[in-house]
């Protein structure tokens, strides 16, 4: 696969300025590294992002997470490996991720076990990478990304 853009960075700068201020944003929210990355992962297994399912598994690694665990994260539902406030994070991420599926997204179940896991800030940097993530997951399978590059 070969890229679109050519030279994104150089052609972007306020974008990439606006993009490093949402990643310290989401950073910012209180949210382990490790949780962020999963979610990124799981929306990007979502999407089928390889640029972005590349970039989650390194994020996790780099975080300290297992192999098991990022391995894992395609089938959460059933594997043993994830704690009730990550099992509320990836939920949360499948329902505000599958929308175009016609799916009735994120319900007021979802949302309240979200909330008896992670701060009103923590949900706030959680659905912002979401959100970030859907938008590189677009992006990158616009313009055609291969894995194991980076967006910066």
């Amino acid at each position: 696969m070969q890229n679109r853009l050519k030279n994104k960075e150089a052609n972007n700068p306020d974008v990439w300025t606006a993009v490093r201020h949402l990643h310290r944003a989401i950073a910012a929210g209180g949210v382990d590294a490790t949780l962020l990355a999963l979610v990124h992962l799981r929306v990007s297994q979502i999407n089928g992002c390889a640029a972005c399912v590349h970039a989650a598994v390194d994020a996790g690694r780099k975080a300290g997470d297992t192999e098991e665990r990022l391995h894992h994260v395609v089938a959460w539902r059933d594997a043993p490996f994830y704690t009730d406030a990550e099992r509320a994070a990836l939920r949360l991420a499948e329902a505000a991720t599958r929308l175009q599926d016609g799916a009735e997204g994120v319900t007021d179940e979802i949302w309240e076990e979200a909330t008896t896991h992670f701060s009103e800030e923590q949900i706030s940097a959680i659905n912002l990478e979401i959100a970030l993530t859907n938008f590189f997951n677009r992006i990158n399978r616009t313009i055609a990304e291969p894995a194991g590059k980076s967006w910066g």
